[in-house]
This record gives C-alpha cells, sequence and structure tokens, in this order.
C-alpha cells in the first residue's frame, strides 16, 4: 500500500526582522509562514511522500490564500484545509546571536484554528487512503476547543489503523485556558504509535519526573535512557519514543544529536557540531519530518534516526521555518560530506 502522511495543526504568518536585529529595531520584517505540524508536511512532501495538510484558515483572506498557495508550491496536498470564523495567527520571531537568545512572540489568540470545535474538519473522508497522521503539543495547547478536536483527530485516526506520531511540544506561552499540558497531553498520548520530543516536552507536557536538567546544556545520554523508559512505561500504546539532544553552548552554536528507543534497543545518532546557526526554528520539525520519512523507508531504524539528525542539522542552515532540502542532499551529509566546499 502507497504511504500518505496526514498533519494537522496551525500554521500562521511569521514576521522576523532582518539581519539579526531586535523587534524594537527593526523597520522592516520579513514575511514567511510557518507552524509545526506544517513544517512537517512540506518536509515529508519534499521528500516524494504524498502529504496532505490540514488546519482551519478563515475564509475570503488573502494571507490565508497565499499560505495555500505557497503550501502548494511544496508538493503539500491543500485539498481539506477547513475555512472557518476566526483570524489569521501572526508570530513575530526575533533571531538570537551569541548569547542573545532567540525570542518568539505570539499574535495567535481567536485565531481560526484555535475557535475550531470537533465536528469540524471530517476526518473520516481525510484519512481516506491514509497511513500516517502526525501531530503536536502545540495544537492542543491552543484552546479547549482546539484540545477536544486533537483528541478528535488521534482517536479517529487510531481507530483507522494509521500510524499516529506525535511531538509533544511543550510551549508554555500558549497553556492558559485552564487545564495544564499533562492533563491534555497524556489522554492524547494514549492514541499515539510514535513519539518525539525532547527533555523538556517529557517532563513539562507529560508530566514524566525524572533528573534531568534540561537548562544545562549538558548531557548524560544515559539519563535518557532511563528517561525514555519511564515515558514508554507510563504509555503502553508507545511503540517508540524518539528524543532530540540540543547542547545549548549559545545562539549561534548548538551541539546536535538525537536518541530513539523502541523498546528493544536503544539508539543513539551521530552527533553534529552546529557552529553558525542560521535558523533554529523548525529544527525540530525537520527532524520529526525526518524520522517519518526514515521510519516509512528505511529497514534499519537506526539509519531512520541518523536521517532525522542530519535534516534537522542541514535545517538549522537555512532561514524561515520550512526545511528545503531532498533525501539525496540528507544523504550525502549522513555519509559525512559536511565541510561546506562548493559543489560545481
Amino acid at each position: 500500500m502507497p504511504h500518505r502522511v496526514v498533519t494537522f495543526g496551525e500554521i500562521m504568518l511569521r514576521l522576523a526582522p532582518p539581519n539579526l536585529e531586535r523587534i524594537l529595531q527593526t523597520g522592516a520584517f520579513v514575511a514567511t509562514f510557518g507552524g509545526g505540524e506544517a513544517n512537517v508536511a512540506v518536509s515529508a512532501a519534499g521528500y516524494g511522500i504524498p502529504t496532505s495538510y490540514v488546519t482551519v484558515l478563515p475564509p475570503n483572506h488573502p494571507v490565508a490564500d497565499a499560505v495555500i498557495a505557497e503550501l502548494r508550491r511544496f508538493n503539500v496536498d491543500t485539498s481539506y484545509i477547513v475555512r472557518g470564523p476566526g483570524r489569521m495567527g501572526i508570530y513575530f520571531l526575533e533571531s538570537g546571536a551569541n548569547q542573545r537568545p532567540s525570542k518568539v512572540v505570539y499574535d495567535r489568540d481567536n485565531a481560526a484554528i484555535a475557535i475550531a470545535t470537533p465536528g469540524s474538519i471530517d476526518w473520516d473522508k481525510t484519512f481516506d487512503g491514509a497511513t500516517w497522521f502526525h501531530i503536536t503539543g502545540i495544537t492542543p495547547a491552543l484552546s479547549a476547543s482546539a484540545a477536544d478536536l486533537s483528541i478528535e483527530a488521534v482517536t479517529k485516526a487510531h481507530a483507522k489503523g494509521l500510524t499516529v506520531s506525535c511531538d509533544f511540544n511543550y510551549r508554555k506561552n500558549l497553556w492558559k485556558y485552564g487545564k495544564s499540558a499533562p492533563e491534555v497531553m497524556r489522554e492524547l498520548v494514549q492514541h499515539v504509535d510514535v513519539g518525539i520530543a525532547n527533555e523538556e516536552d517529557c517532563q513539562k507536557a507529560l508530566g514524566v519526573k525524572l533528573d534531568v536538567d534540561v537548562e544545562s546544556g549538558a548531557l548524560d545520554v544515559e539519563k535518557y535512557h532511563k528517561m525514555s523508559d519511564k515515558v514508554l512505561g507510563e504509555f503502553p500504546n508507545l511503540k517508540m519514543l524518539a528524543i532530540t539532544l540540543r547542547e545549548s553552548k549559545s545562539a549561534s552554536h548548538n551541539g546536535w544529536s538525537a536518541c530513539l528507543n523502541d523498546r528493544k534497543s536503544f539508539l543513539v545518532s551521530r552527533r553534529y557540531d552546529i557552529t553558525h546557526i542560521v535558523d533554529r526554528v523548525g529544527g525540530g520539525d525537520a527532524f520529526s519530518g525526518g524520522l517519518i520519512y526514515g521510519l516509512l523507508s528505511f529497514e534499519n531504524r537506526q539509519e531512520a534516526l541518523e536521517f532525522a539528525v542530519a535534516a534537522s542539522c542541514l535545517k538549522h542552515s537555512i532561514p524561515g521555518d520550512f526545511n528545503r532540502f531532498t533525501v539525496d542532499e540528507v544523504k550525502a551529509l549522513m555519509k559525512g560530506e559536511a565541510s561546506g566546499r562548493v559543489q560545481r
């Protein structure tokens, strides 16, 4: 059966000052689009997997029309997007440099997807012929109704036999409608097969407690082995858990790797030293898109993990949320072609 991936979430207008300027310093913003699940859809489509992106956008809205046109340019199927009441969300990104961290400011209250309710999307039609469904912890953080819609989506996908992946993606600035992240996410993850997270997501999105310091920038891989074992123990439905490992030396210099626990083995990827980060936003989504491709394309899960980490490493080299690399380019980095020499 040929694979078809469906992703669901919010896509926003992204406004970022050029040239590493601060928000209040700039006289202009670079306008693009971004959002976790849309970023994953672009990655998967770019690797040649038929991919559909689902969201709710306002009707008769030129920016929403531009979003759809942009996604189509990346060969993402937009035919299941719903147009409904509400506004277009916006986020402002101030890119960090050296010791100054990046900063995100959201302007997304009352966005169309945030006020959508269960029943807004025809999941039976959307999932017809699909084999994989991807969501993140961002969408259920938007509002109580978006959380209900997200749980409806994973429940329906799981019942239809799709492989369900979820990037737990904890965003502390979004969880403000009365429920805590663990209250919602622990219910949602009951319907997930492939979990994707970083160490903060495991602790704050799921409420899993383990002695791992998420702020130090240092890594102890054995602690991540124990953390993944604990998450898999609390969620017996999960077939595997991937954890990205970021060593933050500064905003411009990160170590980057990942691990994967599939209940049979604990795999650790190659580590990349990323010394001149151009844009790290969307890096985790590039990992998710790469992991989906890898799990669908490689029999060896170590190879799938290496593909995901290499794809995400490359994403750090370009501005914008979207990953714009081909399978061959990712495989070249996996093989060690990392000198940056001009290709002629």
